[in-house]
């Protein structure tokens, strides 16, 4: 049924759980599965007496390709083909449409992701990436709650 999965990794727990969905998948339906992962544009505060806004830069490039060797590795262990791919946002990107549009370069034929990813001021200011995919997506979407795999009991805490 899903020969092409294409699943957003961001290095939460949540889209760990995501990406362990699509390798499930993968395996059950032979399918080829691309993990994306977007190096969001931080504040870059030029003004700021000592900070250096390269180092935030270079930090979230080596999350990315780390993230990128770990895909890589569970997705040979598990006998999956596909290919990782780490992208650059700018400032003025929407990430929740360079997921969309790359899911639709890849021609994937399931999107998968968490529904919570990391926390923080712009998620707040932005709200839900996965939301926002959810609402602009004209492929099927699996949305990964942040409590999958939780106990019964603690997941309704």
């Amino acid at each position: 049924m899903f020969k092409r999965i294409f699943v957003a990794i961001d290095g939460s727990r949540t889209s760990e759980r995501a990406f362990t969905a699509a390798l499930d998948l993968a395996v059950t339906h032979q399918a080829v599965v691309q993990p994306y992962y977007v190096v969001e544009a931080g504040p870059m505060y030029l003004d700021v007496p000592g900070y250096d806004p390269s180092s935030l830069h270079a930090s979230l490039m080596e999350q990315g390709a780390s993230l990128a060797r770990e895909a890589a590795d569970q997705m040979k262990a598990r006998g999956v083909s596909g290919e990782v791919v780490t992208v650059e946002a700018t400032a003025s990107d929407d990430v929740a449409t360079l997921i969309i549009n790359a899911a639709t370069a890849f021609d994937a034929d399931l999107l998968i992701m968490g529904t919570h990813g990391r926390k923080g001021f712009q998620r707040l200011i932005l709200g839900s990436v996965a939301e926002r995919c959810l609402r602009q997506a004209t492929l099927p979407v699996l949305l990964i709650p942040s409590a999958a795999g939780e106990p019964r009991e603690k997941a309704t805490q």
